[in-house]
């Protein structure tokens, strides 16, 4: 039997608007085992941007038990948090987030860098290789694709050998080909390292691939749609919530840990990004 990667209970998130409340989350309970690859769609306001942020440890429910990989963390200090980011999830957005003028290499040695770890380079370079970029390990961005780049923040996700891969809309920025191929590579993952793998989308197409969709409409679950047997083939083979963390660059840095808890040398002057529009 699989172990229980996340576990959430009557989870709410209230957020306050002057004398008005708004329920983005309004009871979300659910269950995620090891290895399963899901997705979570649902229109605008549904709750699944609140409900990534809460999973992705970047910011508090307001009621309600979140259970990842066994670490109850509705309560932990945002020090606990930085820990529980830093060496339990894997991030993937859609912006790709990478450091203009920092190569591939250098990138995906970022988070092994705020959690102290030690070999950085030799495991940084297996995660590049991991994601068919091992001839390009000394680009910066801008001598990479935008399929490439999003293979970089991947491997940046794979290198803390996490248990959770979160990915928040990671085909949004890409077109059809290369959507294919980052799904590809998703689902291999999945299938050969058992990586535990939930993706947010707005993209049937891409929910298609997964063998698990869950629907939110409301703040609620609506649906939860499992697929047996084979997944879709792939053709061609192969918004800012409360708690997110910034660096001076202005680039989201969920790796990022309260200046007190950085090591000597690497401390990143951080922010709490305001809400921007309504909670979704």
């Amino acid at each position: 039997m699989n172990d229980t990667i996340i576990s959430i209970s009557d989870l709410t998130k209230i957020y306050t608007m002057g004398e008005i409340q708004v329920a983005a989350l309004a009871g979300v309970s659910l269950e995620i085992e090891e290895g399963e690859f899901t997705a979570i769609m649902g229109p605008s306001g549904s709750g699944k941007s609140t409900l990534m942020n809460i999973l992705g440890c970047l910011d508090q429910p307001t009621s309600g038990s979140y259970l990842l990989d066994g670490i109850e963390t509705s309560e932990l200090s945002d020090e606990q948090l930085a820990w529980v980011r830093g060496r339990k999830i894997g991030f993937v957005f859609q912006g790709f987030n990478l450091l203009a003028r920092t190569s591939a290499l250098e990138q995906v040695e970022l988070p092994l860098i705020y959690s102290r770890a030690s070999n950085r380079r030799q495991r940084a370079l297996e995660a590049l290789d991991a994601v068919g970029l091992g001839e390009r390990v000394h680009h910066t961005p801008t001598e990479l694709s935008g399929g490439q780049q999003q293979r970089v923040a991947i491997a940046r996700a794979l290198v803390n050998d996490p248990v959770l891969i979160l990915a928040d809309e990671p085909t949004g920025a890409l077109d059809t080909k290369t959507t294919d191929e980052i799904i590809e590579l998703f689902k291999r993952l999945n299938q050969e390292r058992g990586i535990t793998v939930l993706v947010v989308t707005h993209e049937p197409e891409v929910a298609v691939h997964t063998r698990r969709t869950i629907y939110l409409r409301d703040g609620l679950i609506s649906k939860d749609e499992r697929r047996t047997g084979r997944v879709a083939a792939t053709p061609g083979g192969g918004d800012t919530g409360n708690g997110k963390l910034i660096c001076p660059k202005g680039l989201l840095c969920p790796y990022a840990a309260p200046l007190s808890a950085q090591p000597d040398g690497y401390a990143v002057a951080h922010a709490r990004a305001e809400e921007v529009g309504e909670p979704q």
